[in-house]
């Protein structure tokens, strides 16, 4: 009985550092990827959030810009990595049709996903000087119009705010592609075109165009959240225009498939309390960004629902490759 006593205690021994490795995460620092440009949108949302993080977690989160190929870089870089809880990531939207695209074998399964993070609506903005001062009138002057008349920009062909316009035409009644899309670097850049009469509209997030609308030299006519933005409160929704369409661009907190189960729970756990600070929903809200927190089977069915919406809009503009 003694025999097997010290045997047992020895053995207990031998297990436990292993066990505290699997109870000592994290123990260094955590690497945060962001497969977009820093100042961009994916890239506030991060590191907001991380801003809470670190202190529920109490080692550096550090933030790395990972960008090319559209997002595919800093995405498979993501999906790729060690499921050891110290590399993890911000996807985007654009997790749910790189496939339909043909871009990369990426899909929301290749991730371990834990919630969404935030979301930020597409808009409707022109130019100051345009004779559409409702997104009614727009929308009866492109029915009128011949088709590719009018253009519109906010991100690269096939992005989330051409999806977006997409959406909003197939719900009035219209072809998705009536409008021809004009491919920009981003927001920032299509909002300049819409200032300079180059672009009929931008279909970006109004937060984009908002220095530009307060400037007077650009008009918002609408956006396409569920609610209006608490920033441009006179923006009506779609839906209040009479049109049931809306469309957010999202990010999510996501990992490699694979995290271990007391890791998942833990950061779970204490990512859950990042997002409830007061401080991190007051910086997201203050850039017109809105908060979610949900749970991971919530946000992986979102996901994937927004993969089949999506991919029927690409093949719509004649844009899907599967």
């Amino acid at each position: 009985m003694l025999r097997r006593s010290v045997l047992g205690l020895a053995g207990g021994l031998l297990a436990m550092p292993s066990l505290a490795r699997a109870q000592a995460w994290p123990a260094r620092p955590v690497t945060m990827v962001v497969p977009w440009a820093a100042g961009g949108g994916a890239d506030s949302v991060t590191r907001i959030f991380v801003s809470g993080l670190e202190q529920e977690l109490g080692v550096p989160v550090n933030v790395v810009n990972r960008t090319g190929g559209n997002g595919v870089v800093g995405h498979s870089a993501i999906a790729t990595a060690r499921p050891d809880g110290y590399t993890l990531g911000v996807a985007s939207s654009e997790i749910s049709y790189f496939r339909a695209l043909g871009m990369a074998e990426i899909s929301p399964d290749s991730f371990d996903i834990l919630s969404r993070l935030a979301t930020i609506p597409a808009g409707v903005t022109v130019r100051a000087g345009s004779p559409w001062k409702s997104v009614q009138e727009m929308l009866a002057a492109i029915k009128e119009g011949r088709k590719g008349l009018y253009t519109a920009s906010g991100s690269g062909l096939g992005g989330s705010w051409h999806i977006a316009l997409a959406g909003m035409l197939r719900a009035a009644g219209m072809e998705a592609d009536q409008v021809r899309w004009v491919p920009s670097q981003g927001g920032a850049p299509a909002m300049q075109d819409v200032v300079a009469g180059g672009i009929s509209m931008a279909t970006c997030s109004p937060i984009e165009g908002k220095p530009l609308i307060d400037a007077g030299q650009a008009r918002g006519l609408a956006v396409m959240g569920r609610n209006r933005l608490e920033v441009l409160p006179g923006l009506p929704t779609l839906v209040e225009s009479g049109l049931d369409w809306t469309f957010e661009n999202w990010f999510a907190l996501v990992g490699p498939r694979g995290l271990p189960e007391e890791t998942h729970r833990r950061l779970l756990e204490a990512a859950g309390r990042a997002q409830a600070k007061p401080e991190v929903r007051g910086l997201l809200a203050q850039r017109g960004i809105v908060p979610v927190w949900e749970t991971p089977d919530a946000a992986g069915r979102f996901a994937r629902d927004y993969a089949v919406t999506a991919a029927e809009l690409l093949r719509a503009l004649g844009l899907a490759k599967a």
